[in-house]
């Protein structure tokens, strides 16, 4: 069991950790697979590099579950990170505990990160898909994944994001400077705030507190029924398998990453390099895309929850028509155990309900304590500034 993958200078001050998804060139990213055992990238992540300008130094590598597509790390190959108890803790919650790491920067592919901090004090933000450049990330699905932020509060998690964000040419998702800037500065602050009470009904307890949490800032709140909503979770599943699907199709056991030593022509070189170095998790995914994405399913599957997509795009704006942003939980309980996993291998694809909503359509999204905060496009300041306000208040 591992939370720094690998370590740098524990000397060294203004520190910000990775997670193990994240190209550097002093240390290995593995995407926590055996297939990228040792791997070390020959160029750094924008990310990195922009950090580094920056005056921030590298802290090390945080374990991440395979190509991060689980619930919370547990199919890492170097192993799941658990208190005594047999809970599962996150990686990162794990590494900033009684350090001076400044933040930890992430990929969130399936809500994985969202899911380590909820049961802690750090703060989590995803930026709009496309204010932070993906350039130099182990890509799994490309068209939701973001990088996000972990730090232990919101003037920390802004500090961050500013050096961060920007356009960046060698992505081609990444958004141009002049429209980025030009969205936030028209962002409305946050007045009033939607709760998708279906979600909420897990457990009452925590819609009150977030309410209360919202309503002492001055925040007004109100129902709703989730509706479409509550289809993200499928559609991304989908989307998600298929996208790691092609993504994953480069690690073939020839050019880089990990080869079986058993194998007498090419097509026993790709299938058993493949069987050897990938979780059953992955390899269940991978088999899942794969039928999503052939000729018989394409058309009822894959195009369908590009169809999905579209439609929850449509009534998330009509839900910010009327209200400033949304409210959900982060899962179906705080604290999961690694028998709840070993019960049910498909858990982190069930809990992806929750965290999918934000991810299928790229929008911002704050947790703190168990909860989930998603605003329109580029109201990553009106979310900081909300949170801001929440922990002054001490909510």
């Amino acid at each position: 069991m591992k939370t720094f993958i690998n370590k740098t200078d524990s000397k060294l001050t203004n520190l910000v950790a990775f997670d193990d998804m994240i190209l550097t060139t002093e240390l290995p990213t593995t995407a926590g697979s055996k297939m990228l055992d040792g791997y070390v990238s020959l160029f750094e992540a924008e990310v990195v590099n922009k950090l580094k300008k920056a005056g921030y130094n590298l802290a090390g590598k945080v374990n991440v579950g395979e190509f991060n597509v689980d619930l919370m790390g547990e199919t890492s190959y170097f192993g799941a990170v658990t208190d005594e108890s047999g809970n599962l803790v996150g990686a990162i919650s794990e590494v900033m505990k009684d350090t001076d790491i400044v933040a930890t920067i992430a990929v969130d592919v399936n809500g994985a990160q969202r899911r380590a901090v909820m049961a802690t004090d750090l703060v989590y933000l995803k930026p709009t898909y496309g204010t932070v450049s993906r350039f130099g990330i182990i890509p799994t699905a490309c068209s939701g994944e973001s990088v996000c932020v972990i730090a232990r509060n919101a003037s920390d998690l802004e500090k961050i994001l500013n050096v961060i964000a920007g356009h960046d040419d060698k992505d081609g998702t990444s958004i141009d400077d002049s429209r980025m800037n030009s969205e936030k500065a028209s962002a409305k602050a946050i007045e009033k705030v939607a709760f998708l009470k279906d979600m909420f009904a897990i457990s009452e307890k925590d819609a009150c507190e977030a309410k209360k949490a919202l309503e002492s800032v001055g925040v007004a709140t109100a129902d709703i029924d989730s509706g479409v909503l509550s289809k993200a979770g499928s559609a991304w599943n989908i989307l998600m398998s298929a996208e790691l699907t092609n993504n994953v199709s480069r690690y073939d056991g020839v050019k880089f990453g990990y080869r079986s030593s058993n194998y007498t022509n090419i097509d026993e070189l790709y299938t058993n390099s493949r069987t050897e170095a990938f979780g059953e998790l992955l390899k269940t995914a991978i088999l899942y895309g794969s039928e999503v994405l052939s000729t018989n399913n394409y058309d009822k599957m894959y195009d369908k929850s590009l169809r999905v997509r579209r439609v929850i795009s449509e009534a998330m704006d009509s839900i910010f028509a009327e209200y400033d942003a949304i409210a959900l939980p982060v899962a179906s309980k705080k604290v999961f155990t690694a028998k709840d996993v070993a019960d049910n291998a498909y858990l982190a694809y069930e809990e992806s309900r929750f965290t999918a909503i934000s991810t299928i359509v790229g929008l911002p999204t704050i947790v703190k304590c168990g909860y989930q905060i998603i605003g329109r496009a580029f109201a990553e300041n009106a979310l900081l500034d909300l949170l801001r306000k929440i922990e002054k208040e001490g909510a």
